[in-house]
């Protein structure tokens, strides 16, 4: 391994001291910040005065670059060092394509690798991964991990790859102790294998790893209950890499803080908020940065950090931070907000729906709230359809139309996508 598990916080705080003069000095070649860090000393990043008069990165700044002129004005690194590149997470805007260094993937592997750790999966084992294979690094960069651990791996990708009826029979087959994708794609498969007459739970897979969207307590819960496995989450972005994840205890993710330095902070003042408290997630990598000097990048995401979980071993060494499962995404129907991670929350509560998909529809020129849902096998199809019917104007204060689909019409339908369209404003 390029870098070993660290052995205390002290060895963490030299290592951070060092790469933080290193990832200011990198970024002071960029033209991108030459500017912005005029008069900030690389030699002195490691004070926190100095530290601060760095401004954070947020993402709007980024897409301001044009997308022709990304790697002449933010990236570094020449053409000859480049082992690949990276698709930007982001939905909105022209995607970006980070570069990845060879010197930089020694790091992107070890990050993927830690989480096989983390998760409790050894050399032996078979893993079935359903993450984008591609320009998406987090399925083959898990692939690769994997075999240098000594794990085998069926490289599935998701259901653009191999579809997703495919995937359940070959599940079925290899009989792999280990599955990994999206938490969408772990319901749609099962799911779909519900309607063939396949029960996942009685299945080989007894460990799933989720990462790339979030994942509340009602969605764990619902794959847990329908692939009877553990459900372990992992947290990443293209900016890094794979940042952390959770220990046995699963309270948090440990974040790699030998690898990447992250800070939580008051959006609005730029100033650290409190252990404990909510705040904006701002990156910088330590190792990953020979090409894309992301220096103090906010991410967007609202989290929590907190010094010390509950899970032993390796990963005690490393703080964790917790997602305070905060959305911008909402439908607004008729002067109501519906928050989307609270309706999905909501609607994964209900044992009798499989799956559902929500749209905002104009109908005889009014707002109104579709819900397309499948029920599990053995359940009455209207009685399900009325109760979710009465559920939402009861939470929600909003009446949908529901339409109740046969079993395996949304697994097809979300299989093309990376990221399960369950939220769709078709309003005219």
């Amino acid at each position: 391994m390029p870098l070993p598990w660290p052995q205390s916080r002290g060895e963490i705080d030299r290592i951070q001291s060092e790469r933080r003069k290193i990832a200011v000095a990198r970024a002071q070649q960029s033209a991108f910040h030459r500017d912005r860090l005029a008069g900030v000393d690389a030699d002195h990043a490691d004070d926190p005065d100095v530290w601060a008069r760095i401004p954070i990165l947020a993402k709007d700044e980024l897409r301001e670059i044009p997308p022709e002129r990304f790697f002449d004005d933010f990236c570094t690194a020449p053409k000859s060092e480049i082992a690949e590149l990276w698709r930007s997470g982001g939905s909105t805007g022209v995607p970006l394509f980070y570069p990845r260094t060879f010197e930089d993937m020694k790091y992107g592997r070890l990050s993927f690798e830690r989480t096989f750790a983390a998760t409790g999966v050894e050399a032996g084992a078979t893993a079935h991964v359903s993450f984008p294979l591609g320009i998406h690094p987090v399925g083959h960069l898990y692939a690769r991990a994997a075999q240098q651990l000594g794990i085998g791996v069926n490289w599935c990708g998701a259901g653009a790859s191999t579809p997703s009826h495919l995937q359940v029979d070959l599940i079925n087959r290899l009989k792999p102790s280990v599955w990994l994708g999206m938490s969408s794609y772990a319901l749609h498969l099962a799911n779909l294998a519900e309607a063939e007459g396949i029960d996942l739970a009685a299945g080989p897979v007894n460990t799933v790893m989720c990462s790339a969207e979030p994942l509340s307590q009602a969605k764990r819960d619902k794959i847990a209950d329908t692939w009877g496995a553990t459900v372990h989450d992992n947290f990443g972005m293209t900016e890094a890499g794979m940042m952390g994840s959770e220990g046995a205890a699963r309270d948090g993710f440990h974040i790699w803080t030998d690898l990447y330095f992250v800070e939580v902070v008051d959006l609005a003042s730029g100033e650290p908020v409190a252990p404990g408290q909510p705040g904006g997630l701002v990156v910088t990598p330590l190792w990953t940065n020979n090409a894309t000097p992301f220096l103090r990048w906010s991410s967007g995401d609202i989290v929590s950090y907190h010094e010390h979980g509950d899970s032993d071993g390796p990963l005690s060494v490393f703080p964790l931070i917790r997602h305070a499962h905060r959305t911008v995404g909402f439908f607004k129907i008729r002067g109501v907000n519906v928050n989307h991670q609270e309706f999905e929350d909501f609607m994964f509560r209900m044992a009798e729906v499989a799956d559902f998909k929500a749209e905002l529809v104009t109908e005889n020129d009014l707002e109104r709230l579709s819900l397309s849902i499948e029920v599990i096998r053995d359940a009455d199809p209207a009685v399900v359809r009325d109760s979710v019917a009465a559920a939402t104007k009861r939470t929600f204060e909003v009446t949908p139309i529901v339409t109740v689909l046969a079993r395996g019409t949304l697994a097809r339908e979300f299989e093309t996508s990376v990221k399960a369209p369950r939220f769709v404003d078709r309003r005219v």
